[in-house]
């Protein structure tokens, strides 16, 4: 039995005990007739999933309108989300009374009747919706939908929030799965790295099965209302000392005996790509624990290992450079090559700027991310990814976080607190301001 069929069995057993639930139910709910046009029936069905008490009853409605949903097109489900967002509002005399009681007397008892009543019916038909076989998926998939559209469809945004709340909860870190994946793992999954890999893309079979060697590892979340379905995955190589480039970490090497003795040799373990899977789940923060968790992993199979550090790309520090240069505080290096090795200095000591100013990492997710987590800064790496993308997005320049346990809770309550920047010594270098040489006169 493989991997995946041990996840699926048991959540099959339970899909076709409500499926069950779900027929019989339907001789009781309110079903709109089946000839009406698919939008205004999913609407009535959400009117009656809501407005129905019956567990039964409830199972058969959310099946029918979900299977409706599926059937609509893009812009039919889009409109039903516009109907979702623009219903579905707290009763406005109940919270007005609520928050009323709350202010003459404010106690837990009336705060807690205030949330009950601030709560919008949206959420209880999300909630309902799902209860039908498949309904997580869909939800997270129709959420995908609406956060392509919110620019041009800002009306949207209630039901955005009220979905993100929901699967704050839904996909707490007590309901994930930390699964380690190899080249013994179903194709099918497999398939699906190469397909959400997105920091370092995967060329084909070759090059995966090159990043599951003996001497890298690859550790993925799932939930098991998502079988068969990664949230976020980390990528990780065993190494003897800090790397600073990328492209050995993926140069192709088929030696596996090799690859053993290096993993067994290695001190370093370089998280070198983490990559969230499901667009729908946006916002919704798994790397925090993902890196931990792993960390925990590789220290029990491999307690040689005595550093543990990421190998990080910078992508937004060329767009924050072009603006310095617009407000003549630096000069921005021409052209999509590499820049030569005489403005190394200068970019090494913007990209240390960049990444510890006031506001750290503005418009760096990548920097935010680690520094939030607790790394330190620790090490800026000239031409650490040669790659078009690593060109574009930083000149080649790639950073080292490095996540040390004695110093994570305090690097991260400073950042928290002050937006400090734990960094090292080589960093602060970087930082000083360069010396002037004394001309002769």
């Amino acid at each position: 039995m493989t991997e995946t069929e041990t996840t699926l069995r048991p959540l099959a057993w339970i899909e076709r005990l409500w499926s069950s639930i779900a027929d019989r139910g339907r001789a009781f709910a309110n079903v709109p007739a089946a000839t009406i046009a698919p939008l205004e029936r999913a609407r009535q069905l959400a009117q009656a999933l809501l407005s129905g008490r019956g567990e039964a009853s409830g199972a058969a409605l959310a099946r029918d309108l979900l299977q409706v949903l599926n059937g609509l097109d893009h812009a039919g489900r889009l409109a039903f989300c516009q109907f979702a967002a623009a219903g579905f509002w707290p009763d406005q005399a109940a919270l007005q009374a609520a928050a009323a009681a709350y202010l003459e007397s404010p106690s837990p008892a009336t705060a807690a009747t205030l949330a009950e009543a601030a709560e919008p019916p949206r959420q209880e038909l999300l909630r309902r919706i799902n209860h039908g076989q498949g309904g997580t998926a869909a939800l997270v998939a129709l959420r995908q939908e609406v956060l392509g559209a919110l620019r041009t469809a800002p009306e949207l945004a209630p039901l955005d929030a009220d979905l993100k709340h929901l699967f704050s909860s839904w996909f707490n870190r007590g309901f994930l799965e930390l699964r380690r994946i190899d080249w013994n793992t179903s194709a099918a999954l497999l398939e699906k790295l190469i397909a959400y890999e997105a920091v370092h893309e995967i060329d084909g079979w070759n090059d995966l099965r090159r990043r599951l060697a003996p001497d890298r590892r690859c550790f993925a979340f799932f939930h098991p209302a998502l079988p068969g379905e990664p949230l976020i995955f980390v990528e990780v190589a065993l190494v003897s000392g800090l790397a600073d480039a990328v492209q050995p970490l993926l140069a192709p090497d088929t030696d596996t005996a090799s690859q053993a003795r290096r993993a067994m040799a290695a001190d370093t373990a370089i998280f070198y790509s983490i990559s969230n899977c499901q667009e729908g789940l946006r916002g919704i923060s798994f790397g925090n624990f993902l890196i931990k968790q792993v960390v925990e992993e590789l220290k029990a199979e491999l307690p040689q290992l005595r550093r543990f550090a990421t190998l990080s790309p910078v992508p937004g520090f060329r767009r924050w450079l072009g603006r310095e240069a617009e407000a003549g505080r630096a000069e921005l290096p021409e052209g999509d090559a590499l820049p030569d090795e005489a403005l190394r200095p200068a970019l090494l000591r913007h990209c240390a700027s960049y990444l510890t100013a006031s506001q750290p990492g503005r418009g760096d997710a990548v920097a935010r991310f680690h520094l939030g987590n607790g790394a330190r800064l620790e090490r800026i790496n000239w031409r650490g990814n040669t790659a078009p993308r690593g060109i574009a997005e930083s000149f080649g320049i790639m950073v080292n976080y490095l996540y040390d346990p004695d110093s994570i809770e305090a690097n991260h309550e400073l950042f928290a607190a002050a937006g400090t920047v734990a960094r090292s010594r080589e960093v602060e270098q970087l930082l000083a301001p360069p010396v002037l040489r004394q001309g002769r006169g």
